[in-house]
């Protein structure tokens, strides 16, 4: 027989349970610090990151040569499977592989960050995503040999120092720094 739950002290329909707060997820931050930025976000961006440097690491511009190439005086010697541009461009060759081991170490390090559960807005997560993100750019820069080594390593300082005053400073402050460097203009 259907009860109505007015014998048992039970109301029908059953009231909806209380509303327990939703954990949030971890290093969620509030909207003014790196422009709110979860650490699920940036655990995708160090791993796409980690990804690229490794990759690069194993492919060198250029290539490897495919043949043995014995020592006669003419040519500098090779053995098949050696890069060609660390014979031919020795030091982008060095700066090349520094910046993508940079790269490397810089994401695994953002990612065991945020894999213990450091802050997002913490300064080894954020260090850590300027040092690799412009790694990244220092590579492809090097990689076009068009430069010299001393402009490219300049560019990287300046992207690393760029890529670090707009991560660490409040974004009002971050507003003015970009209008005196870009615009220099009265509103």
């Amino acid at each position: 027989m259907w009860n109505n739950g007015a014998m048992s002290g039970q109301v029908y329909p059953p009231p909806p349970p209380a509303m327990v707060p939703q954990p949030q997820p971890h290093g969620q931050v509030a909207a003014n610090n790196w422009a709110g930025n979860d650490a699920n976000t940036l655990l995708v961006v160090a791993t796409l990151i980690t990804t690229l440097t490794y990759q690069l690491g194993c492919s060198v511009p250029g290539g490897y040569w495919q043949d043995t190439l014995a020592a006669d005086g003419k040519q500098k010697p090779h053995e098949a499977g050696d890069p060609i541009m660390r014979d031919k461009h020795p030091q982008r060759y060095w700066v090349f592989m520094a910046a993508s081991w940079m790269g490397f170490l810089a994401s695994m390090m953002m990612t065991l960050s945020l894999l213990v559960r450091l802050p997002v807005d913490s300064r080894q997560v954020r260090w850590s995503f300027a040092v690799a993100y412009s790694s990244l750019v220092l590579t492809f820069i090097v990689s076009q040999a068009k430069t010299h080594i001393s402009i490219d390593i300049v560019i990287w300082l300046v992207t690393v120092v760029f890529l670090w005053l707009m991560i660490s400073v409040r974004p009002d402050h971050r507003e003015r720094i970009l209008r005196f460097f870009c615009c220099n203009r009265e509103k």
